[in-house]
């Protein structure tokens, strides 16, 4: 979402830490194309002014001219501003109150809320192992209650029997008591929606929350809609006492002006993030690391906490274990295709790093997607144990028939035994080591990396090296995946291209 914010301010960034010594006027020229690429991104008016006093104050001041890299010292202001835009820090999901935790969801129709709804309630179960009832008050638009008993039962999340006739207050007033019988720690409710805010809606999510007096009450916005959203939250937020709000495609192309003024605009946090269609596409909302996304550093405590969260430990170091006796076969290399799936894809895990938007660039216009990562899993899934285990036999015959199987082209085969050749080749040349850094049952190991990613100068040095076209190749090593010096070139590795 915020590449093309990101590209304007990395091209302004890099001819101000060309110079070494700052003037007034030399900020001024620059704030003012921060400024222009932001209100191009979509960011309301008010945001941006208050957002460039700060900075400017902070950027003329004796520190930046006392400074031995004056250009590196104002990117730090603008990272630190930029992060107290989007709320500082972390905010957690209160679900203290109860039993049951009521959290009401808002927010316009097309929003979101009944998928959000859902996502939430997932999240809920796996990280607080709470038990959770979902209920739909929507009886306006078609199917919605329905939706989320579909979504209920496709996910294994009870949800509130479906009494056609019934409106929202009664609804509600069920579904308060059945919380409470059934022993219920959290009680969902996805309420209806309009086209536009209007008194109608207003009036039902007062009457709603007057009999739910929900502990939260989290406003669902469509990051998409720019500043309409924007506008949306700030009428919600004075009619409704919201406690929260979640963004919905976030991973969409919009400009971001949505994200950078919702917390300026409602004083409510941006609670979390969704960034897929799937039940698991749903991430709590870190305002230093979307800072970080945005100037370009990349987000490396996200992504090694996904790759914690997807990989499994016992399949890896089997893995390892095979690799270090020089038995890495093609089955093993689907499981490692799978996972880069699982952790977002290429895409997914090159949008995290630091200092790769022109590779990113390369990529797309060489159209290297994730669609040849599951072209290639395609392949070995079409292929017996006996053909994944020893590649060696496959012949003309036996190329055709799972090139047929699998859809692809036989030339498309002969791609991926190459690529399989030169990953066996790299993998015995790891030996002992391994393919992996370190084993993952080393949770000590873990914590320490993910501590230094969380280390100010750390990241300071990762902005500094960022300037300096270094980035990519200092970062620390990241359990579950490659070593990190090598790891852009794996990543770009295993499309069968080449850097």
């Amino acid at each position: 979402m915020f590449d093309t914010l990101s590209d304007r301010l990395s091209s302004v960034f890099s001819k101000l830490t060309g110079r070494g010594l700052l003037t007034e006027a030399n900020v001024d020229d620059a704030l003012r194309e921060v400024r222009r690429a932001l209100l191009e991104a979509d960011v309301a008016l008010e945001v941006v002014k208050d957002f460039l006093a700060k900075v400017r104050e902070k950027a003329i001041g004796e520190e930046v001219i006392k400074s031995v890299s004056p250009g590196q010292t104002v990117i730090k202001i603008v990272n630190d501003q930029l992060t107290e835009l989007l709320g500082s820090e972390n905010v957690e999901l209160n679900l203290r109150s109860g039993p049951p935790s009521i959290i009401m969801m808002v927010g316009l129709q097309g929003s979101g809320k009944t998928t959000t709804s859902a996502k939430l309630a997932n999240y809920v179960r796996n990280k607080s192992k709470l038990k959770t009832l979902m209920a739909s008050l929507d009886v306006t638009r078609p199917a919605a209650q329905e939706q989320l008993e579909i979504l209920g039962a496709e996910n294994a999340i009870e949800t509130l029997p479906i009494i056609k006739g019934q409106k929202p207050t009664e609804i509600t007033k069920r579904a308060c008591k059945e919380a409470k019988l059934g022993g219920f720690d959290v009680l969902i409710l996805d309420t209806a929606g309009r086209m536009n805010v209007d008194d109608e809606l207003m009036d039902e999510l007062q009457s709603v929350n007057k009999i739910a007096e929900a502990h939260n009450v989290i406003l669902v916005a469509d990051s998409l809609t720019g500043q309409d959203a924007v506008n949306v939250a700030d009428t919600f937020s004075k009619k409704i006492p919201l406690t929260g709000v979640i963004l919905t495609r976030l991973d969409g192309d919009a400009r971001g002006g949505a994200a950078l003024s919702m917390r300026h605009v409602t004083g409510k946090p941006i609670l979390f993030a969704g960034i897929g269609e799937k039940i698991e596409n749903l991430e709590e909302f870190y305002p230093d690391r979307v800072s970080n996304r945005i100037l370009g550093m990349g987000d490396v405590v996200s992504l090694v906490e996904k790759a914690k969260e997807t990989i499994d430990a016992d399949k890896a170091n089997k893995i390892a274990k095979k690799i270090s006796k020089g038995l890495f076969d093609l089955e093993d290399m689907a499981q490692q295709l799978k996972q880069m799936s699982k952790m977002g894809g290429i895409s997914g895990i090159l949008g995290m790093l630091p200092g790769i938007n022109k590779v990113k660039k390369q990529m797309a216009e060489s159209n290297i997607n994730d669609q040849i990562i599951n072209r290639q899993i395609a392949i070995i899934s079409s292929m017996t144990p006996k053909e994944k285990r020893n590649p060696k036999i496959l012949n003309a015959s036996r190329k055709r028939r799972i090139a047929m199987g699998s859809g692809t082209e036989v030339s498309e085969i002969n791609k991926l035994i190459k690529l399989y050749r030169q990953t066996s080749d790299m993998m015995k040349k790891f030996g002992k080591k391994g393919m992996l850094d370190q084993d993952l049952g080393a949770q000590d190991s873990d914590k320490s990396e993910i501590n230094k990613l969380n280390d100010s100068k750390l990241r300071e040095k990762m902005l500094s090296d960022l300037q300096n076209g270094s980035a990519g190749s200092k970062l620390p090593g990241l359990p579950g995946l490659p070593s990190s010096q090598n790891k852009l070139s794996n990543l770009l590795n295993i499309t069968g291209r080449k850097k």
